[in-house]
């Protein structure tokens, strides 16, 4: 049996404050600005949570030069006879950990050990955001580049033979290989008697805490007392726990918590837990209509198509089952491995599996349906500057957190046949399930893009509910209702009619022309003579769009939106272009407005 020595535990918290939170707010309305309120709580929800918040770069940073301090101070890391492992929170953080690692006397002495295995396959699709590459794109390039000068050997990959090199050295040779970044390998039969060090950046629980507070127990000589655990996530009771369990687990006879009790307590309120989100579910899909198939859920979740309204007005119930099924999800996930020891008899967890399965299947036909699915990954390396850019970390102190394209997109894309291809099973099965979804994304476009173009969308919103009412009368059959919808498709997901002039060559120009009450033909001639740059425009109406178009161009302040005093300044500038009329001017300049280009 390998000695064992005993443990200190130490916490250290590392402060975090927003560097400018009007920035931020301003920051994240921009990027978000074509999405609606749901789309935005989404991503908001996503890279909101204390996990994106705790990968900041600013606290990365703190982290690493905290450990750097202490291999210049602590005995045995400071004379090179001990190494540490550092556990991060995900690979992407591993890997962030590691380049920052590089930059410091660690380069050179730092392995990143995780379950990834670069395959370029992995980034083909990626695309990047405004800032930098995607979290995906970052992993694949440091792997791609620690594994350049490395020769796989005989049955090996490249990765495994570099991490092979890296352990070997960790064991053999703390002063060359300091630290391991690790994720979840390594934290359990890996038996390396120089480790001395172990920092937790990464929640953890129970029994798997329990194995890598061990990592760093095993004797090593006589200058090693103790190993030390260094916990930068404020898991103490957590820590208590798992050290009452390795306790007990080394001498039955010491006093403390039965690990065994606190095992099964967690286990009784996993269980409550699963037991109550497989029952919130059930009750919120309980007044769906019989036979409680795919096109009745979407019929009470979305809403009748023939009425414009039903649609938003469905919304909490929709949104009451997107919270539902991730409250499912996280309880299942907490206690899956541990489903029979939770009491759960064979049957039991089949019809769990099969329940879970069921809903997450019905969330995602819901989304498509509705059109409330979102690209997040669209949005991640912008939210991830985001996050790098205006969360500010302190020095830590010792105390004790979308398909790829929406369904329009691919409509307009890839064509009819192959967006209803992506549609979930439960849809693509059912003409009217597949009739109402598509309906459902093109009135959840129109909602959303309302206010930049009232008159356009205004006369998309008629032309569906035409063609619904033409499909429910029968008056067309399936096959002509999916040509009418996937042309009406196109030009609500382009923003754009198919006869709009040529002229118009940009989404605020048309926006103007189709809002535009044009004034007497005496004033719109005066403005044709007065605009030399259109004098080859022989309709008055494209003619008066133009020198809108220009005139707000030219006059415009900056950051004009929201100052009364410029937004005077473009007013002005109107009045006279609308006949002196004092409320078009207000109309037309709602409409300029909303649109981004000005």
């Amino acid at each position: 049996m390998t000695s064992c020595i005993d443990l200190i535990y130490e916490a250290r918290d590392i402060d975090q404050r927003l560097g400018s939170e009007d920035k931020i707010d301003a920051w994240f309305d921009a990027k978000t600005r074509g999405l609606n309120e749901w789309q935005k709580a989404a991503l908001r929800e996503q890279w909101g949570t204390m996990q994106n918040v705790l990968s900041s770069r600013s606290r990365m940073e703190r982290v690493v030069q905290d450990i750097v301090f202490d291999f210049g101070v602590k005995p045995r890391l400071s004379n090179h006879r001990g190494n540490a492992i550092l556990v991060a929170s995900s690979i992407y953080e591993a890997c962030k950990y590691f380049e920052l690692f590089q930059k410091t006397v660690f380069k050179g002495k730092c392995a990143v050990v995780t379950s990834y295995n670069p395959q370029a396959q992995d980034v083909t699709l990626e695309e990047t955001g405004a800032n930098s590459e995607t979290d995906r794109q970052f992993i694949y390039n440091i792997y791609t580049a620690l594994l350049k000068d490395i020769d796989a050997r005989p049955g090996k990959s490249k990765t495994e033979t570099y991490e092979d090199q890296a352990k070997d050295l960790f064991k053999k040779q703390p002063a060359n290989m300091k630290l391991l970044v690790v994720v979840d390998k390594l934290l359990t039969g890996f038996d390396a008697p120089p480790c001395t060090y172990l920092y937790i950046d990464k929640s953890m629980q129970d029994h798997g805490l329990f194995q890598a507070i061990c990592r760093p127990n095993r004797l090593d000589g006589d200058d090693k007392d103790f190993g030390y655990i260094v916990d930068y996530k404020d898991l103490f009771k957590k820590v208590e726990n798992a050290i009452a369990v390795y306790t007990s687990e080394l001498d039955h006879s010491a006093g403390g918590v039965d690990p065994e009790i606190l095992l099964q307590d967690r286990l009784i309120k996993g269980r409550e837990r699963l037991d109550d989100a497989l029952e919130a579910v059930a009750l919120i899909c309980e007044p769906v209509e019989p036979p409680n198939g795919e096109l009745e859920h979407i019929h009470y979740f979305c809403g009748n198509t023939e009425v414009p309204t039903e649609l938003a007005e469905r919304e909490p119930q929709r949104v009451a089952l997107y919270k539902a099924t991730v409250a499912l999800v996280r309880a299942y996930a907490n206690i899956a491995d541990e489903l029979e020891a939770a009491g759960y008899s064979a049957a039991e967890i089949v019809r769990i599996k099969r329940d879970l399965g069921r809903y997450l299947d019905l969330r995602e036909i819901i989304r498509k349906a509705s059109g409330e699915t979102i690209d997040l990954k669209a949005y991640e390396a912008d939210m991830r500057h985001l996050i790098d850019t205006y969360i500010e970390a302190g020095e830590p102190r010792k105390i004790s957190p979308f398909d790829d394209m929406t369904l329009l997109e691919l409509i307009v894309k890839s064509g009819i046949a192959n967006a209803i291809n992506s549609l979930p099973g439960g849809i693509k099965g059912n003409k009217d399930a597949v009739a109402e979804t598509i309906a459902n994304n093109v009135r959840s476009k129109i909602i959303k893009e309302q206010l930049n173009d009232p008159a356009f969308y205004d006369r998309m919103s008629k032309l569906l509910e035409e063609i619904i009412a033409d499909l429910k009368a029968k008056r067309l059959d399936y096959e002509h209702y999916l040509k009418r919808i996937a042309d009406l498709a196109r030009q609500v997901q382009s923003g754009k009619a198919d006869n709009v002039p040529h002229q118009l060559t940009t989404p605020g120009m048309r926006a103007i022309y189709n809002n535009l009450k044009l004034p007497s033909v005496q004033q719109a001639g005066a403005i044709g003579e007065k605009t030399h740059a259109y004098e080859t425009v022989w309709d008055p109406k494209i003619s008066l769009v133009l020198a809108i178009d220009e005139a707000v161009r030219r006059v415009r302040p900056d950051d004009w939106r929201g100052q009364q005093a410029k937004e005077n300044e473009i007013k002005r500038a109107l009045l006279p272009l609308l006949g002196n009329d004092l409320a078009e001017v207000e109309r037309i300049f709602l409409i300029i407005k909303q649109q981004s280009e000005y």
